[in-house]
């Protein structure tokens, strides 16, 4: 069971994702966009030496874009996959989850939400936790995606 998660919000909603998955936390100037992939993409950005692809996850939910850079954050996530990142409106916190208070989800078979693996239920907060193994795998196009960056990578990790 996992006992510590980075909370972030998106929408109104605080969600979080455990956090050995994730790399790093990130304020972002620029991101380089690619045309032709699915509307989440935001495109690339190269963090720690590495280009990785950015969803954004505001769109992904809500079908509406985050647009401002200076407002969001990036969080950076490994999965067995795929190295990605998720851009948020605000990285918030790291929280302890205490023993108990993680519950299950009937929207979890919901096919769009189906990453949604529980909610963490604190005091007076309700806290949706994501899977990012099967929020990669979940989404529309991402061997597109994963192909796209095999193949638009040089060996000194710039877009080609």
């Amino acid at each position: 069971m996992k006992d510590q998660a980075v909370v972030f919000f998106s929408g109104q909603e605080e969600y979080s994702l455990p956090i050995e998955h994730v790399l790093s936390i990130e304020k972002i100037d620029s991101i380089h966009p690619l045309s032709h992939l699915q509307g989440y993409v935001k495109g690339v950005v190269k963090v720690r030496n590495e280009l990785i692809p950015i969803i954004d996850f505001e769109y992904l939910l809500y079908e509406r874009e985050l647009n401002r850079l200076d407002d969001g954050r990036l969080i950076v996530i490994r999965t067995d996959s795929l190295t990605f990142g998720i851009f948020v409106k605000e990285a918030k916190e790291i929280i302890n989850i205490p023993p108990g208070s993680i519950k299950q989800v009937g929207l979890i078979a919901y096919g769009k939400t189906k990453y949604f693996s529980s909610v963490v239920h604190l005091e007076n907060r309700l806290i949706t936790m994501i899977d990012p193994d099967i929020l990669v795998s979940s989404l529309d196009g991402i061997k597109e995606i994963e192909d796209y960056m095999t193949n638009y990578r040089s060996d000194d990790g710039n877009v080609e």
